[in-house]
């Protein structure tokens, strides 16, 4: 059984950081492609940032582009979230995922191809 828990959500001001982390239970954490999703209010849920299980490929939506990296700690079996700049529309529900592949470089934006799922945490950016 996998089992995804994040921490690190909370209330900051506009133009603050957090830090959320994904700490993922089971083996074989090195072989899963790990995304991180957010949800706001009455809207869709929408692609963040995602890592390969190699660490060798990242991509970001591009309205966090610059402003977010994620990172992996393979032996800790753990992904986090730094957020950096961070503006009310950052606000949501932030949510990590993780899919396992035997492709080292391959990430995923489609949450569909997630096969697990965090139960989320709040992330509120005050004007």
């Amino acid at each position: 059984q996998v089992q995804l828990v994040e921490s690190g959500g909370g209330l900051v001001q506009a133009g603050g950081s957090l830090r959320l982390s994904c700490t993922v239970s089971g083996r074989s954490f090195s072989s899963y492609v790990m995304g991180w999703f957010r949800q706001a209010p009455g809207k869709e849920r929408e692609f963040v940032a995602a890592i390969s299980w190699s660490a060798g490929s990242t991509y970001y939506a591009d309205s966090v582009k610059g402003r977010f990296a994620i990172s992996r700690y393979n032996a800790g079996n753990t992904v986090t979230l730094q957020m950096n700049s961070l503006k009310p529309e950052d606000t949501a529900v932030y949510s990590c995922a993780a899919k396992r592949t035997i492709y080292r470089s391959y990430y995923y934006t489609d949450g569909e191809e997630y096969d697990y799922w965090g139960q989320g945490t709040q992330v509120t950016v005050s004007s």
